[in-house]
């Protein structure tokens, strides 16, 4: 059972995952924002070159031209919400929309790296262990899906192609959810409680639950890029709830004037799933009123304004495609009336317990589409954190003996 593991190859993981959307790493800002409005994918890969049709591409190809392409970046809505709630972004976020998308990346080296379909799931387990957060690997294009990708590459954005082959995200969901099929070969380690594996790490983002939302920006971005949450406490230490970056990537990108004017309480009610309460969003523009925020008030405005079907589809596109675009949109474009168009999660935290197993803590997080747990006394004091790239480790530790 051991030796068929380690046999297994990174194309194994790759098996119907859909191809990367790409964005070029000349955009800006605002084509980070049109694009992520557009995609059904909550994701964007952020590319150090053009990509082209795949006629283009094939052409390129047989005519020898074509230099190598790298994927130099992820993003996604909280990318941008981050950067929108800056103090400068705020005053001017018009302006803003015209940074270049590499505004939005982290300066971390290392976080995305190109994996070959052959390289070994143990070596790409030591990828992650190392470092990277997401592993890029080339899938080839296949003639069935051609229709298909060239149909979703004119609605969602175009799908990353180069020299015939397009690629996709392997992450530590992805190698987790790999490894269960094959969990026996981990006995006894999986039915061991999460404390005695060591496993809990006390290392964790937290912000006070009346403290402001704008201070826990640095939190927020760092747990975006190390695939975690920001956990939401009292003064005695008792969780109350998360911010949570996969929640945030599904909300509009004026969201940012509520973590620029909320507590960090008011802001996991105001990002919750079926919308902002009314009284919250009042809140917020009286206080970019105070602070004279006027470029944002006037987009929050329009945002949380009620939604015009008649307004007409075609102006919509027109303006979509401009980078002094309007930060939201009603119509198809507009994520302020969409919160369940996708997998969102309400801010209530994923928890358990020291003594919980491992196993219960694995199948409870993938349950839940997070890489971490919480853990949590009985009287709700937070004790610290769980993640996948905690478990990884552990688990390659065992597969060193067996090698």
């Amino acid at each position: 059972m051991a030796a068929g593991l380690f046999s297994h190859r990174v194309s194994d993981l790759c098996l119907g995952k859909p191809a990367l959307r790409s964005l070029p790493v000349a955009a800006t800002v605002g084509d980070a924002l049109s694009a992520l409005r557009s995609s059904e994918d909550s994701f964007l890969s952020v590319w150090s070159c053009d990509h082209r049709s795949k006629a283009a591409a094939a052409a390129s190809h047989e005519g020898g031209e074509g230099g190598e392409c790298r994927c130099v970046g992820k993003l996604c809505m909280v990318d941008v919400i981050c950067y929108l709630s800056t103090e400068d972004s705020l005053s001017s976020p018009l302006e803003a929309l015209k940074a270049p998308v590499s505004a939005l990346l982290p300066k971390i080296p290392g976080q995305v790296v190109h994996v070959e379909p052959s390289s070994r799931l143990v070596e790409a387990i030591d990828l992650i262990l190392q470092g990277a957060q997401n592993l890029v690997v080339p899938i080839q294009t296949r003639s069935t899906r051609r229709k298909q990708h060239q149909k979703l590459s004119s609605s969602t954005g175009p799908i990353t192609v180069h020299k015939g082959e397009e690629f996709c995200w392997l992450t530590q969901e992805d190698v987790i959810r790999f490894l269960l099929n094959s969990i026996g070969i981990f006995s006894p380690i999986p039915a061991r409680t999460i404390d005695t594996l060591g496993l809990i790490s006390t290392e964790v983002l937290a912000v006070d639950y009346h403290s402001p939302a704008s201070a826990a920006l640095e939190a927020i971005s760092r747990s975006l890029v190390e695939q975690t949450s920001v956990a939401v406490v009292d003064v005695e230490g008792v969780l109350i709830g998360e911010i949570s970056p996969s929640t945030l990537a599904c909300c509009e990108e004026t969201v940012a004037a509520a973590v620029a004017t909320l507590s960090c309480g008011d802001l996991m009610s105001y990002i919750d799933c079926g919308g902002p309460p009314e009284d919250l969003v009042r809140v917020v523009k009286e206080r970019l009123k105070e602070r004279n925020c006027r470029g944002m008030l006037e987009e929050f405005e329009i945002s949380s304004a009620p939604s015009n079907s008649s307004m007409s589809s075609s102006s919509d596109e027109e303006s979509f495609s401009s980078p002094n675009t309007r930060l939201a949109r009603s119509g198809k474009y507009s994520r302020s009336h969409s919160y369940s168009a996708r997998m969102v999660r309400r801010s209530e935290a994923i928890v358990c317990h020291p003594k919980s197993s491992l196993m219960a803590v694995m199948i409870q997080a993938i349950a839940h589409r997070v890489n971490y747990v919480w853990v949590i006394e009985d009287d709700c004091s937070l004790v610290g954190i769980v993640t996948f790239s905690s478990i990884l480790e552990v688990f390659r530790e065992h597969l060193e003996n067996l090698e």
